[in-house]
């Protein structure tokens, strides 16, 4: 198993040595690690010459997490991806645990993991909504993101089926690419921790966009037509975009913006 370890990065000089520490501590280690540098104005740079030389570097302008991370996949060689993002860390065994999980099951293609969650420095329990699993997971994809970039590993001819990120999708182009994939694939699932993501720092970028939800609907209306999915599952599709789109509605109008609320009643009813 080849795999190439992809690592996009936005002026996060001051969280990359763990990151990259992480994924060179690996007790069974990656062919490649990849990071894609998305325009930093920072050391960048100048980090991976002088600590790690050993990584590939690429450098592009400022397009954003999902141009950067379709850089990555289109140059690796791997037939093999991980992503892992800049601000979280991956546990020594993540990849071994993976390896044998879908050494155990060959049909199957994806593969994520359990998490642990720090917010602003402490431990804290994941709700809920956020809880994992594996299998058929489709369903579960549709309120929210389900799968964390970081602990994903999927085979190279799943994402030349399925698509890469969406790179008009200024956010959610996990959940999008997820939902995508999940329509036709079932998914393996470690159930101990392999990551560790960190939230709660200024720069992340669920903080730089209000109303997640604009994206999802995005992602959902497009769901519609996949010809992968039964009658149940576009029907709880299109039930998402239409809860969505009248909570959406709704804060559009309660801020006095009526032709967005309507925009947003007859996205979720167009079909």
């Amino acid at each position: 198993m080849n795999i190439s370890v992809i690592i996009p990065a936005h002026n996060r000089a001051h969280t990359l040595p763990r990151a990259l520490d992480s994924v060179l501590a690996q007790s069974e280690p990656a062919s490649e690690v990849i990071l894609v540098d998305d325009g930093s104005g920072d050391a960048t740079r100048q980090l991976l010459a002088t600590r790690y030389p050993q990584v590939r570097y690429l450098h592009q302008q400022n397009r954003g997490v999902s141009a950067a991370r379709n850089l990555g996949v289109g140059k690796s060689r791997g037939d093999w991806i991980a992503l892992l993002d800049s601000d979280d860390e991956w546990l020594p065994g993540k990849l071994a645990a993976q390896r044998a999980l879908i050494e155990s099951n060959p049909h199957l293609r994806i593969c994520h993991t359990e998490e642990i969650w720090i917010r602003d420095g402490k431990r804290v329990n994941a709700m809920k909504k956020h809880a994992k699993g594996g299998g058929r997971i489709y369903l579960d994809c549709l309120p929210l993101c389900v799968i964390s970039p970081s602990s994903v590993l999927l085979r190279r001819d799943l994402l030349d089926e399925a698509g890469l990120f969406d790179e008009t999708l200024p956010a959610c182009e996990d959940y999008d690419l997820w939902l995508r994939i999940c329509a036709s694939e079932a998914v393996a699932f470690v159930r101990q921790p392999q990551i560790v993501k960190y939230g709660g720092h200024e720069d992340q970028l669920s903080r730089a966009h209000w109303g997640m939800d604009r994206f999802r609907v995005r992602a959902l209306h497009g769901m519609l037509d996949h010809p992968a999915l039964n009658d149940a599952e576009r029907a709880a599709t299109r039930e998402m975009l239409q809860r969505k789109c009248r909570i959406l509605a709704a804060g559009a109008s309660k801020r006095g913006k009526h032709q967005e609320a309507d925009a947003y009643l007859a996205l979720g009813m167009l079909k």
